[in-house]
């Protein structure tokens, strides 16, 4: 009895642990077992695990990033993690509109396809694979988060992505939170909105695609993953209010310092300019929308014939840009009336 008893307060005094969530990337069966949703987050997870699953907490922290596009360490798959940032370019069929270089011709054991991988954001043709690879009717595959935003916006009818604002709009799985990269200029929703409906091209952009919800401590949290953060494929946390809305999204602001011990309030890498969220339509309305087209192979004619040949396309003008991103590599607009 006096054992008994012992043992009684002994657990007592036990720490009560926290509950923690679990990795919804973990539940899903494979891509292409799933409805749309299921299938845009099963191959977003499949990717996320392939790079060893490096993980954003909701206050911004992340551990070590246990491999980086530029290093020859290999992926699970036994793959380097730059040939493997290779076949998203590829297979979003985006190499020819990216001007690849040597990798376009399959040759991506070059030095000239490698400093092409590590000289390029690949973050827009991760998103862009990820869609492909599920199938999603009617997505535009773009190299710049921007391209693919600017037609949700102006063709709402005919695209499978709402746009919203992600301070009110309901997050669903298959669904993209994005924001403005950079700068010390905040655009916000509103903003934003207004820039699309221009035809603004260098404005640098980040999009990562919402995989799943769990709970953790009483409290609903989103998983989000993207391609190209922090040079790799990653996950992050972000909570969610009882109504399935981003909660209190922490938000970049104009003049924020940089993250130094003074300035610690800005370490967090969930800390960005948050303007928009691309809601995913329901299966009804995405059945009436055109089936996905085949990603071209490399090589794809529809790089403009040289001058000379029968049928050349007219040489396209040289764009600029006025909110200029300098990854974009876009020349400044003049000043002009």
């Amino acid at each position: 009895m006096l054992r008994l008893v012992m043992l009684c307060l002994l657990l007592a005094c036990l720490p009560v642990l926290p509950s923690r969530a679990s990795d919804p990337c973990m539940r899903l069966a494979p891509p292409d077992a799933q409805d749309v949703r299921g299938r845009i987050a099963a191959a977003a997870c499949e990717e996320h695990r392939l790079w060893y699953r490096p993980f954003i907490e909701a206050d911004g922290r992340i551990g070590v990033v246990p491999v980086r596009e530029a290093q020859r360490e290999r992926l699970a798959n036994g793959q380097p993690a730059w040939e493997r940032v290779i076949e998203y370019w590829r297979g979003s069929g985006l190499l020819w509109q990216a001007g690849a270089g040597d990798c376009s011709q399959g040759d991506s054991a070059s030095p000239a396809c490698r400093a092409f991988v590590l000289d390029t954001p690949w973050s827009a043709a991760f998103v862009s694979w990820v869609m492909q690879r599920a199938g999603l009717p009617a997505f535009g595959g773009s190299a710049s988060h921007l391209g693919y935003v600017r037609r949700a916006y102006r063709e709402p009818l005919r695209n499978p992505y709402r746009v919203s604002s992600p301070q009110t709009g309901q997050a669903a799985v298959g669904d993209m939170l994005c924001s403005v990269r950079g700068g010390s200029r905040i655009y916000g929703f509103a903003e934003l909105a207004s820039l699309l409906s221009g035809n603004e091209p260098g404005l640098g952009m980040h999009c990562d695609i919402v995989v799943g919800k769990s709970v953790r401590e009483g409290a609903w949290y989103a998983y989000l993953v993207g391609g190209n953060v922090l040079d790799s494929v990653t996950m992050r946390e972000l909570p969610l209010s009882p109504g399935g809305r981003f909660a209190d999204l922490p938000m970049r602001t104009a003049g924020d310092p940089e993250c130094t011990p003074e300035s610690r309030h800005v370490c967090d890498l969930n800390r960005q300019d948050w303007s928009v969220l691309l809601q995913l339509r329901p299966d009804s309305e995405l059945a009436s929308l055109r089936p996905p087209q085949p990603a071209p192979p490399a090589g794809h004619p529809a790089v403009a014939p040289s001058a000379g040949q029968a049928g050349a396309a007219a040489p396209e003008r040289q764009r600029c840009c006025n909110h200029c991103d300098p990854e974009v590599g876009l020349p400044r607009c003049p000043a002009g009336p």
